[in-house]
């Protein structure tokens, strides 16, 4: 079984490579990221014709999430209010045998300032809502774009960008807190000691300099990560025209 998570920077500016990424892996399980596009405007004939069905939450101009999976979809949530937040960030479902979250976690901007406090209040809700789940023994996956590089080894310059935004103390707080409640940072798992990352900037020729930060992620619970195999960071998917800033993580179960 094959996880996938991958923030797109705008569904509609990019479905063809999207949709053709989507075709070439076919990950059982994909959440999307940073749609910028309403659920009206959403693919969905695109991804139903690959055998998708699709749980999701857009937003004009900004943020949106989505959750598809190659089977069915049960007890869809959306947000951490039931839907009822400004901010499309968040949709839930029950697929195979997994709860799966995709998360789009706020940027944060920098440090003191009303975005920053925002990230991390968000975060700290997003603690409250996984902690009965875990509690409870649901296999779960919560896959996304967390707006946290969790340690130095996942930023390419850790002493300059020091405090900066992304790798901030309380940030990396925010974040420990949710994957101490008792997840698996799969990509850490598989990979102990790499340095690699899931996003670069457009500026500055960051990518081809590697000046990148390992943001995006997929946790899982313990009976979950068990069943690990592998996890990958398809780099390939950041380059040729027009690409999202990110690349997709891809993880391995046994089934």
């Amino acid at each position: 079984m094959r996880i996938a998570t991958y923030n797109v920077n705008s569904i509609r500016a990019r479905v063809e490579r999207i949709v053709g990424w989507t075709r070439a892996q076919l990950p059982d399980v994909l959440c999307l990221q940073e749609l910028k596009a309403e659920e009206k405007d959403f693919p969905h004939d695109a991804f139903r014709e690959l055998g998708y069905h699709a749980a999701v939450w857009g937003q004009k101009t900004y943020n949106g999430v989505a959750l598809l999976s190659r089977a069915p979809l049960a007890d869809v949530q959306r947000g951490l209010d039931g839907g009822t937040e400004e901010q499309s960030r968040l949709v839930v479902a029950r697929t195979y045998d997994l709860t799966v979250a995709c998360v789009y976690a706020p940027n944060g901007e920098a440090p003191g300032t009303e975005k920053f406090a925002y990230k991390l209040g968000w975060m700290e809700r997003l603690a409250d809502k996984l902690a009965p789940l875990v509690a409870a023994g649901t296999p779960l996956a919560v896959c996304g774009d967390f707006n946290v590089a969790p340690t130095d080894v996942d930023v390419y310059d850790p002493d300059g960008l020091r405090e900066m935004i992304h790798v901030s103390t309380p940030e990396r707080e925010a974040l420990a807190r949710i994957v101490d409640l008792g997840f698996t940072d799969s990509w850490r798992k598989m990979n102990p000691k790499e340095r690699a990352y899931t996003f670069w900037d457009y500026r500055m020729l960051a990518f081809q300099k590697n000046r990148g930060y390992r943001i995006d992620h997929i946790y899982l619970t313990p009976k979950v990560a068990e069943r690990l195999v592998s996890a990958k960071i398809d780099r390939e998917a950041r380059k040729g025209e027009r690409p999202s800033d990110h690349a997709p993580l891809v993880v391995e179960l046994k089934a």
